[in-house]
This record gives C-alpha cells, sequence and structure tokens, in this order.
C-alpha cells in the first residue's frame, strides 16, 4: 500500500509511506522519485554499514521499531527510511501507531518538506515509546505490590508465583524490545547529526538534539525498569525457594514424627516367645500410650523450637 503526502502525484509527495509493499509499487515510486526502495531483508539487517548509510544523495536508515497488537502483545519491526532533499521515504511492514499518527496529522496539515515529515515521525516514536514505557512501569508497580505486600483473594501460592514469572517475563520481552526502539533511533539521530557529508540533506539539528535528549533520557528510564524487573525475578525465586524449603521441612518433620511410633510398633511387634509385657493386663493400653507419646514428643519439640 502506498500513502503519499500530498496525496496524488508520487512526484510532487514530501511523504510517501510504503506499508508491505509490492514489486509493483516499489518500482512505481522507484521511478517517480529516482531513490532505491530497500527490502525487507536490506532494513532486516543489524549491521551498522547496513542500517546506516548515504546513497546517491539520500539517506538509507533502517531501526528496529515495536508495534502493539490489539492484544497488547509487542512485536519488534524493521523500518526504513529514505531522506532526500526532496521526498521521505518510509519502508515497514506491519501497521505501526506512530506512522497512523502522523498520517492523520498530514491528511490535515501536509508536511512542507521532508526534513519536517521525518523529525516529526521521530517525535510521534518517542512519545509512543514514552506511553509503553509508563504502562510497563506501572506492570512493575504492580508485580511489585502484589510481591511484596500481598493482599487480595487467597490463591495456591504456586500458582499465584508462576503466574508472577509469567508476568515479570511478559514485561521484560516488551522493555527489551523498547529498548533496541530507542537505541537504533538513537543511532539513526546521531548519524544523520554528526555524519558531515558533504551533499547530504539538511535536519533541523535543534529539534533532533532534542529527540536524542529525550530518547536517552527514556533510556536510562529502561534501564531503571529493567534493573527493577530483575530485582523482582530475584524476589520472586527467592519465594520460589522458600517455599520449597517450607515444603521440605514439613515432610522432614512428618518423617521425623513417623520414626518413633514405629520403633515402638516394630518393637512390640515382635513375636519372642518371652517377652513380660505379653502377659501384662495392660500390655495393650501401655502400647498405644507409649506410641501416641513417642509421636507427640517430637512435635512438642519442634513447636518450641519455632520449627511450625
Amino acid at each position: 500500500m502506498i500513502l503519499s503526502r500530498p496525496p496524488g502525484d508520487l512526484s510532487a509527495a514530501v511523504w510517501i509511506d510504503l506499508l508491505q509493499p509490492t514489486d509493483q509499487e516499489i518500482a512505481q515510486v522507484s521511478a517517480a522519485t529516482g531513490l532505491r526502495v530497500p527490502t525487507e531483508s536490506q532494513v532486516s539487517e543489524i549491521e551498522s554499514t547496513s542500517r546506516l548509510a548515504f546513497e546517491g544523495g539520500a539517506f538509507y536508515l533502517s531501526a528496529p521499531l515495536v508495534a502493539v497488537g490489539a492484544d497488547g502483545d509487542h512485536q519488534a519491526t524493521p523500518v526504513g527510511f529514505v531522506l532526500s532533499p526532496r521526498v521521505l521515504l518510509t519502508i515497514h511492514f506491519v501497521p505501526l501507531a506512530a506512522f497512523d499518527a502522523f498520517g492523520d496529522e498530514a491528511g490535515a496539515a501536509p508536511p512542507k518538506d521532508a526534513e519536517e515529515a521525518l523529525l516529526r515521525i521521530f517525535e510521534l516514536i518517542v512519545d509512543r515509546a514514552a506511553d509503553n514505557l509508563e504502562r510497563a512501569g506501572a506492570a512493575c508497580d504492580e508485580l511489585s505490590r502484589a510481591a511484596f505486600r500481598g493482599g487480595g483473594a487467597r490463591v495456591k501460592v504456586a500458582t499465584k508465583l508462576s503466574a508472577a514469572l509469567r508476568r515479570i517475563g511478559a514485561t521484560a520481552e516488551q522493555i527489551s524490545r523498547m529498548r533496541d526502539e530507542l537505541l537504533g533511533l538513537g543511532r539513526v539521530g546521531a548519524y544523520v547529526t554528526e555524519s558531515g557529508i558533504a551533499g547530504a540533506p539538511s535536519v533541523n539539528a535543534t529539534r533532533l538534539k532534542a529527540i536524542r535528549a529525550d530518547i536517552a533520557s527514556l533510556t536510562d528510564y529502561e534501564a531503571h525498569l529493567s534493573g527493577k524487573l530483575q530485582f523482582l525475578l530475584d524476589a520472586t525465586l527467592g519465594f520460589i525457594n522458600i517455599e520449597q524449603n517450607e515444603i521440605v521441612k514439613t515432610l522432614t518433620i512428618a518423617s521425623v514424627v513417623g520414626i518413633p511410633p514405629v520403633l515402638v510398633a516394630g518393637i512390640y511387634g515382635m513375636n519372642f516367645r518371652v517377652m513380660p509385657e505379653l502377659r501384662w493386663a495392660l500390655g495393650y493400653p501401655m502400647a498405644l500410650a507409649l506410641i501416641v507419646v513417642s509421636g507427640l514428643l517430637p512435635l512438642w519439640w519442634f513447636k518450641r523450637r519455632g520449627w511450625m
């Protein structure tokens, strides 16, 4: 799909957005702009020389951005930017909220040039990254309250800890995706600002510096959230160890309490011909009482030591 601003003649557009472009659409845009349109495999490259390049008077840039699905799932997707003095091409393969928002803005007030389009898209991407990090921070706070303050309905401890681990893992993955997005966008901003290539398209250094400052602050906040999640993960694993120790302690107490009664029952269950207790009228009640007392004594000792 091709979306151009202003709509109509591609040769007059200052922004052309390609969403899952076909070969025919790529050829049409290349013919109208004279620019090479990167393929999905090219914008997916991870080495810097492939993500940041200058060719034929235009910047060829790419970065992994975060697409948030309807179910809240965060997916990393490669996005390409081709910035020339006359037109900005954006290439992506899943819908992105920042591009949709800029499309709505551009429909009401088209950008005056390619530079303005690029900077506004970057600003919208950073704004949505900040919103996503705020939601991740709220999720971390909720996990922290659930871990250390408890409350709410009583559920099985194993179920609660398992759910906590899954939520921590999902939140950590989301934050990791956003970190890749911010770092990729930061590298793009640094390259455009500091490349110093003769004949390169000009970009407002002041606005781009402000965008990079926002990216740096969000990266610091992401590092804070990552540290908090690591702490919550360690705490959850510690709770799991405590729960396992409680189970082992319970089994240990049960086994120790059962040893003396079994020993007494074993002694009086021996079939020797000469046993004084065989002729006692109270021998059987005595044996039963001895079994009960031998079981209660370890329980009393464990309770006195505070083990139960």
